[in-house]
């Protein structure tokens, strides 16, 4: 599957303002807004913390990696190009573990 079929398969982010990633000190370590161009990575991330329960460790870092499909070579060929696969590709290699908070619309 590519990323384009993995995307349907995901809830919607219509109620949402963007999601949070944050270190163990509750530190927002990254941010995903919801606005165009990062509406797909918005909810591919809302997908990993419903499935993971918040958390962003190797595990959940590998299922959002088979997600991304496609755009995973195209990362690692040009870091910076794609940061929200670029956090992925470094929890995972680091296993390190953050938190996921999803920011509801106001």
């Amino acid at each position: 599957m590519n990323f384009s079929d993995y995307l349907a398969t995901f809830p919607s982010v219509d109620h949402l303002q963007g999601l949070d990633v944050l270190d163990a000190e509750g530190a927002v370590i990254h941010h995903i807004p919801a606005v165009a161009g990062k509406l797909g990575s918005l909810r591919l991330y809302n997908a990993l913390a419903e499935r993971f329960g918040g958390v962003l460790d190797a595990a959940a870092a590998e299922q959002g990696l088979q997600w991304f499909a496609e755009h995973v070579a195209d990362a690692r060929t040009n870091p910076g190009r794609h940061p929200n696969v670029d956090l992925l590709l470094a929890v995972a290699a680091e296993k390190r573990q953050y938190r996921l908070q999803a920011k509801a619309k106001i």
